[in-house]
């Protein structure tokens, strides 16, 4: 492997398309790095919980929000907004956490690193 592998998502190794979403996912290193785009109107209870056959998110995600705007509440009390600028995490969850939903009018856009060799294994 050479000393310094770059990469962009302009040809991602792999692009998945659950339902008002968009994940492409670019393998760099021994990871993966993934682009999500949520679609207005996108909610993870109804968009990824039937697919998935889960009440939560099972995986971590850490990410960088990159445009838009998501509302996320985790089963534990905690609640947040994360918007263009904002570095996340997000813990795997316990039952019906977490939850999260789009909430302006422009889609959201994220780069995760982490949990996309995971998260999106069961999606479309």
């Amino acid at each position: 492997m050479a000393g310094v592998e770059i990469r962009d998502f302009s040809t991602p190794e792999e692009v998945r398309r659950p339902e008002g979403a968009t994940v492409e996912v670019v393998k760099v290193g021994e990871g993966e790095v993934g682009r999500f785009t949520f679609q207005p109107g996108w909610r993870w209870s109804t968009c990824i919980k039937p697919v998935v056959g889960t009440d939560s998110c099972q995986v971590e995600h850490v990410g960088y929000v990159v445009s838009g705007s998501l509302h996320i509440q985790h089963d534990d009390g905690s609640t947040g907004d994360i918007i263009p600028g904002t570095v996340y995490r997000i813990a795997p969850g316990a039952p019906r956490s977490p939850i999260a939903w789009w909430t302006n009018a422009s889609s959201f856009c994220s780069s995760m690193v982490m949990s996309t060799s995971l998260s999106g294994q069961r999606l479309a």
